[in-house]
């Protein structure tokens, strides 16, 4: 498995979402063995908040991070509801009971909210120092939010990022990569549905001998610094997610992807789900 730095700390390039898990008590087993597998397979970055589920996937992911918790890079969010001075270690606090840990690598805020981002901010660090997290960092900013934090404590930006939403190209990314920062993109299949239809993917995918999932994945890491953070839950598709993190797109490949799904000429609001 490929890996750069964040945070401080060597991590995969793939690691394992979370979003949607912890809210059907039948599958809980089936998301657990999944998370499981993906630790075994190298994709021992998992990504969770206090959102997903209502606390839900967080007592998923400490059930399956029980017993080897120091294999796991730990990624928790926090509501911007509870980004206040006060509000924030309590929320932390929470999700670290639901995922039986006494702390996480890295604790992001999850969106901009009410709080001012000072404030946020304080509660962070305020946290590190307590041990409680190790870094933090935030997730759907724009270039803007980010020039107005202008903190350089903060480890990575959170996104939404594939080939069919690429405005962060503009400008998000090359700022994010001047920096020299990691950059987490969330969503980098698209939730499937039609883009794992095209006939470009498939293409690509036909001649390389696997699926478009693993082309649209290998796309998303071809950006330098990009960790992709895809959510499996069948044991088939967490091989297949490890597996893209070996899979090269040539030039001809990504001619062909930028034909179809073409790069922003201008500048795109933030796109979130």
């Amino acid at each position: 498995m490929r890996m750069l730095d964040l945070a401080g700390v060597s991590v995969p390039v793939i690691g394992q979402g979370t979003w949607r898990m912890g809210e059907d008590p039948q599958q809980r087993a089936h998301e657990v063995a999944a998370l499981q597998l993906g630790i075994e397979l190298g994709m021992n970055l998992i990504d969770t908040a206090e959102m997903y589920g209502e606390g839900g996937a967080e007592e998923v992911v400490g059930e399956a991070i029980r017993g080897q918790r120091d294999r796991v890079f730990l990624v928790s969010k926090v509501y911007p509801h509870n980004a206040s001075r006060k509000g924030v270690p309590r929320a932390c606090e929470a999700s670290l009971k639901r995922l039986g840990t006494d702390h996480l690598d890295l604790y992001l805020l999850h969106w901009r909210g009410q709080y001012p981002l000072e404030e946020t901010v304080e509660a962070f660090e305020r946290l590190r120092e307590a041990g409680k997290i190790r870094r933090w960092g935030v997730s759907n900013f724009d270039v803007a939010d980010l020039q107005e934090l202008a903190s350089p404590a903060c480890a990575t930006n959170q996104v939404l990022y594939n080939i069919e939403q690429r405005g962060i190209e503009f400008d998000l990314l090359p700022w994010w990569q001047q920096h020299n920062l990691p950059l987490m993109a969330y969503c980098p299949i698209a939730q499937g549905g039609e883009l794992l239809s095209s006939p470009t993917l498939r293409h690509i995918a036909n001649l390389q001998g696997v699926t478009t999932a693993q082309v649209a994945l290998a796309w998303v890491l071809h950006q330098q610094g990009v960790i992709a953070i895809p959510k499996a839950v069948k044991l088939e598709h967490v091989r297949l997610n490890a597996a893209a993190a070996g899979l090269t797109l040539d030039a001809e490949d990504l001619q062909a992807i930028d034909r179809v799904f073409c790069a922003p000429k201008r500048k795109h609001p933030l796109a979130m789900v």
